[in-house]
């Protein structure tokens, strides 16, 4: 089960930790993935989805459908 959002593609970034001393160690930025249950209106029904809280945060203003055509997405396979 990978870490990408179903909806945005959001996957996690590489980073460095940078210490005190100066010291830089390679680390993973994880996107913040949910699990969530969501309606949608126009295909009258739950569907499952890992989204970023981004993701959400914009579903809310804009949209489920909306939000999933802007990105090229289609609702059915979900």
């Amino acid at each position: 089960m990978s870490r990408v959002c179903d909806l945005s593609g959001t996957r996690a970034n590489n980073g460095m930790s940078v210490s005190h001393s100066h010291i830089r160690t390679k680390k993973l930025q994880q996107a913040n993935l949910q699990q969530r249950r969501l309606w949608w209106e126009e295909g009258k029904k739950w569907i499952n989805v890992k989204v970023t809280t981004r993701a959400l945060k914009t579903i809310q203003k804009k949209g489920l459908e909306a939000y999933a055509k802007s990105m090229g997405k289609d609702l059915n396979k979900f």
